[in-house]
């Protein structure tokens, strides 16, 4: 039997689903209103609270992806396009100013006469809410034993991903949708939920198994953070990295505890929740499986990487909602940092300003008014990350197109 008929069904009934023809679904922001253009005299104040210590090497990672990509790809600023091959002469360019040490005072004017400045709509007070990740440490072993029984997954051999323009230019920027074909029916159907996954004895045949850890909470930190270190215990590390996931959307755990009065909203952080659901691991399947999607990883060398396909830097990389934001382009956030202490304290953060760029993407980041800051590895990465619940603002910054070149 023909699959064609099922197939476009389902699409017909997913395409539906992801372009709001369904009642009850508010338009979303575009790319077209996620950045509003600023005028030179409404430009914050550019002053790099880190120093500018590891923005070139960042520049030059988005840089490598705008290398990779047609130097006529578009990327929307608002209502103005600009081609990767702008992108790349606009993150030259100011790579080149850097080179030579400038002062605050001499960093603003050259921003204001060669920089257009975008503003990030944000909330309704225009901000952008930044939260954190890092790259975690975890035991694990090549092979499974009774200590080491949680795998990782490698991406599943049955996963299927729809790329709906492929049937019509009318689905052209929607998302691709990830499914199987289902062993009975054969009709094609969205992929399994965690919890299925969790309920399958041998989904290890679909998906090998890539190291084994402790816990299933080390494995569910390491899906959230999207990449991390093995520690062998042979004095041999490997780095995973995100490899895809089942498509299944993305529905916070933290969210789920302070709607059940598990944890205050005020005392909330990545901690808390590995805090409790090791206090509590008879409610495990339930608090987990509250989140249907589930991440695949492989192995990696170097990195992290990004979704851009480049490492990214320890405080220079953000995550964005790239149906919204340009990829790899130069930012700019006013929001707030903890101190490098050795005492570090949710009480001594301070407001910080600094360049980044945007190379990654995420489950959970989702809109104009979110932001996921890399944060290395580490202590203070750790730390950083797990309390990172802070509002701020975020600009996004192209250099002014040279005649003829809009």
């Amino acid at each position: 039997m023909s699959l064609k008929p099922f197939w476009i069904f389902w699409i017909v009934v997913w395409v539906c689903f992801f372009s709001g023809c369904h009642p009850g679904i508010k338009k979303e922001m575009t790319q077209f209103s996620s950045l509003k253009k600023l005028k030179p005299k409404n430009y914050p104040l550019f002053k790099d609270s880190l120093d500018f210590q590891g923005l070139t090497v960042s520049i030059d990672n988005s840089m490598l992806y705008f290398k990779k990509v047609p130097l006529k790809r578009t990327y929307y600023y608002g209502k103005q396009i600009y081609t990767a091959s702008h992108m790349i002469l606009s993150l030259e360019t100011f790579k080149v100013f850097l080179e030579k040490k400038p002062s605050a005072k001499a960093l603003n004017n050259y921003i204001k006469s060669r920089f257009i400045v975008y503003q990030a709509a944000g909330n309704k007070e225009g901000e952008v809410l930044f939260t954190g990740y890092f790259e975690p440490t975890f035991e694990g072993r090549m092979e499974k034993s009774a200590e080491f029984s949680y795998p990782v997954y490698t991406r599943p051999n049955d996963l299927l991903e729809i790329d709906l323009s492929a049937f019509s230019d009318k689905y052209k920027g929607h998302k691709h949708l990830v499914a199987r074909v289902d062993d009975v029916s054969k009709m094609v159907v969205p992929y399994y939920s965690r919890k299925q996954i969790n309920s399958i004895e041998d989904f290890y045949k679909r998906a090998r198994p890539v190291v084994w850890l402790k816990s299933r909470i080390a494995r569910f930190f390491l899906e959230i953070q999207g990449s991390g270190k093995i520690d062998l215990g042979n004095s041999e590390i490997l780095r995973v990295h995100y490899a895809g996931s089942n498509g299944n959307a993305y529905r916070s755990i933290g969210r789920y505890l302070i709607r059940k009065n598990e944890i205050l909203k005020e005392n909330m952080s990545m901690q808390a929740i590995r805090n409790w659901l090791e206090l509590h691991p008879e409610r495990m399947d339930e608090v987990l499986h509250h989140n249907d999607s589930f991440v695949f990883f492989q192995k990696e060398d170097g990195g992290p990487y990004g979704s851009l396909g480049v490492e990214v830097t320890a405080l220079r990389s953000i995550a964005t909602d790239s149906r919204v934001f340009p990829k790899g382009a130069l930012c700019f956030m006013q929001a707030a940092l903890p101190e490098k202490t050795k005492s570090l304290s949710l009480n001594k953060w301070e407001k910080v300003s600094f360049f980044a760029l945007n190379q990654d993407t995420g489950g959970a980041i989702k809109g104009p008014a979110r932001a996921d800051l890399f944060c290395g590895n580490g202590d203070y990465a750790e730390f950083t990350a797990g309390y990172m619940n802070k509002y701020g603002k975020l600009f996004f910054l192209v250099l002014k197109p040279g005649p003829g070149m809009m």
